[in-house]
């Protein structure tokens, strides 16, 4: 007979065995999709940082200062910055510069217009990063064919339409979700990984003085010695941490424990073995400094590992236009964007989703940007501004967190804004001397977006003032009605509306033109939470104002994918009942006219005009089923 108390032991060990394996799955899950971007930057990073010293990169102390800059911006920035601190600062698990901007919103405890900017400034950048990335990315694996033994002049010319090809169907297979695909990011990255920690290990042994690289006063002898071109060389010294804003990003989707382990215990180690591993060879061999990660892989292993870069290059990719997706998806949550086509690839899973739009714009950007600058090292001085930006913002926001959330004291969260702020601002500054280069273009890029935010955010509070204005409120509808009461049709009549203290449009055409008023009306209003995801026992807030009509608010996190009936479904629990197929969705289609003399300029209210008549329809966006959508347009001068 068993021993009751053996079975317990058993069964004690057994759930600490099957959590720990779950923790080691999401930390590998963790290394395809957050760590591909920084862990392509060995391709290219060291080549650029030599090419820009004085003397080619062929002396010791820039190879040593090369070396030791990158190892401290991969600790201060990555590790000190983003593992250490920025993780700490979590909405409800997600980060990410519009969780970021949600959290600080919260914590002020008002709707701050500097804060607003900042997320729109941050997202901006966020796409001119997501533009380039693939790019270099792919076609700094590709340019590997270059350098390959006895064909590498042949194949030369190939470069560029062999990473085109690649980078045209990875967008073209993103509508039939990357699910099925993504299990295999993760090993295929660590593999990865481990090559570049193999290939830095048999080249330390070319000269082992490189580990007085560890020291940074090489670092700083060297920006000395170089003068401003030292600080030029900072720009592509930051190449190498470019990527680290994804473990912030990416925190929900493995978990801040998962995430840290895999930095510590396998891709930090393994990128400085690499880059020590360039910088022994180039030490060794001064040639090397031409390209030394390709240098570093013997003739026998050079196709498997080439092949191993460009599939690496590929899920960094990946993962940087998942990420364009999901903020796409959160930034026409929070009101920056018009309604945008956002379809679900996964039934399984939320974060799964594939934006059309977004899709063609990246692909678009994608291959204008491999014919404008044809190889990485021109697109490197086009790298770097678009995250640099992005992180000064991250820790302008961070003094928020700290000052309001944390409620620190305003010298301590200056105090650490600051200490990160001058690194960010350090190497802010080295970028934008690049803007002749091809920085100019993600700054550009940026700035379209930001116009583009701000004039959609402008015109849609000038639209709901004028509309407000003109409207007459809910009490002084209900009290008209109680005097004069119209025909009454049977059912349900909901009526989607952003003020639900007004009379919606859609019901005031209803009463004028049909004359009917149904049996039981819904005000409904649709609210975006300053949290990821709501909980369905606090997605519905019922108010009955009379016998005629019931305020409905239904709150979405600003990563949820709103669906009307499924949320409405809620509300039996709450005692309103209705059959969602017996019942009429009233909405108001409003057709705009730009007017000079009120409102934006001209010129904003005809980008704003488009942006409407482009913006999904709420039909589709909300998912209500088609038969049961009534539309009643009017006409609005911005």
């Amino acid at each position: 007979m068993a021993d009751p108390a053996g079975v317990a032991l058993d069964s004690s060990e057994g759930a600490p065995h099957a959590h720990k394996e779950k923790f080691w799955a999401l930390a590998l899950g963790s290394v395809g999709v957050v760590f591909g971007d920084i862990g392509t930057s060995p391709l290219y990073a060291m080549r650029e940082a030599l090419h820009h010293a004085r003397a080619g990169g062929t002396e010791a102390l820039e190879v040593l200062g090369v070396v030791s800059l990158v190892t401290w911006a991969l600790i201060l920035i990555v590790t000190i910055k983003y593992v250490v601190f920025l993780m700490r600062a979590d909405n409800k698990g997600e980060g990410g510069t519009l969780a970021l901007t949600a959290l600080a919103q919260r914590a002020l405890g008002r709707r701050s217009g500097v804060v607003f900017v900042l997320g729109m400034l941050g997202a901006a950048l966020f796409y001119g990063d997501g533009v380039i990335t693939p790019a270099i990315s792919v076609l700094g694996a590709i340019e590997g064919l270059k350098e390959a033994p006895h064909v590498g002049a042949a194949l030369k010319p190939m470069v560029l339409p062999i990473s085109a090809g690649i980078l045209i169907v990875l967008f073209m297979v993103q509508s039939r979700g990357t699910a099925s695909m993504a299990r295999f990011f993760g090993p295929i990255t660590a593999v990865w990984f481990l090559t570049l920690a193999a290939l830095g290990l048999v080249h330390i042994s070319d000269d082992p003085s490189i580990f007085r690289a560890l020291s940074p006063h090489y670092g700083v002898m060297f920006l000395f010695e170089n003068g401003l071109l030292g600080f030029i060389i900072l720009g592509s010294v930051f190449l190498a941490v470019t990527g680290a804003e994804a473990l912030y990003a990416d925190m929900g989707h493995f978990g801040k424990a998962p995430i840290r382990a895999a930095w510590l215990v396998l891709v930090l180690p393994c990128l400085l073995l690499n880059y020590f591993g360039q910088g022994a060879l180039v030490l060794s061999d001064p040639s090397a400094a031409a390209n030394p990660f390709f240098h570093m892989i013997p003739d026998f292993a050079y196709w498997p590992v080439l092949v191993l870069a460009t599939c690496a290059a590929v899920i960094a990719s990946q993962a940087v236009i998942t990420g364009a997706f999901s903020m796409t998806q959160q930034a026409v949550q929070l009101g920056l964007f018009p309604r945008i086509d956002i379809r679900r690839t996964s039934e399984t899973q939320a974060g799964q989703i594939y934006v059309p739009q977004v899709n063609t714009f990246l692909l678009i950007g994608v291959l204008i940007l491999l014919v404008m600058f044809r190889s990485s090292s021109n697109l490197a001085a086009a790298y770097g501004i678009a995250v640099t930006g992005s992180m000064f913002i991250d820790t302008l926001l961070f003094y928020v967190i700290v000052k309001h959330m944390w409620k620190r004291p305003t010298w301590q969260a200056a105090l650490a804004s600051s200490a990160f702020g001058v690194l960010d601002i350090a190497f802010l500054g080295s970028n934008l001397l690049k803007i002749p280069q091809g920085a100019w273009l993600p700054l550009v890029l940026g700035a379209g977006l930001v116009v583009m935010m701000w004039t959609w955010t402008r015109g849609a509070q000038i639209l709901s003032d004028k509309t407000r204005r003109d409207s007459i409120s809910l009490a002084e509808l209900s009290e008209i009605l109680r005097a004069r009461s119209p025909h009454r049709a049977p059912g349900t009549a909901i009526f989607l509306t952003s003020d639900p203290e007004v009379a919606p449009v859609a019901l005031m055409h209803n009463l004028k033109h049909n004359k009917v008023l149904h049996d039981r009306n819904v005000i409904l209003t649709i609210r975006t939470a300053e949290t990821p995801r709501v909980k369905d026992e606090d997605r519905i807030l019922i108010e009955p104002i009379n016998e005629d009509f019931t305020k409905v608010t239904v709150a979405f996190g600003f990563m949820e994918s709103p669906n009307i009936p499924r949320a409405l479904g809620l509300c039996r629990k709450q005692g309103l009942k209705f059959d969602i197929m017996a019942t009429s969705f009233f909405l108001g289609r409003r057709s705009v006219v730009p007017s000079a003399q009120s409102g934006m300029p001209l010129w904003q209210d005809k980008i704003f005009i488009f942006l409407m008549r482009n913006a999904a329809n709420p039909t589709d966006f909300y998912k209500i089923p088609p038969g049961r959508v009534v539309e009643l347009g009017t006409q609005v001068t911005v």
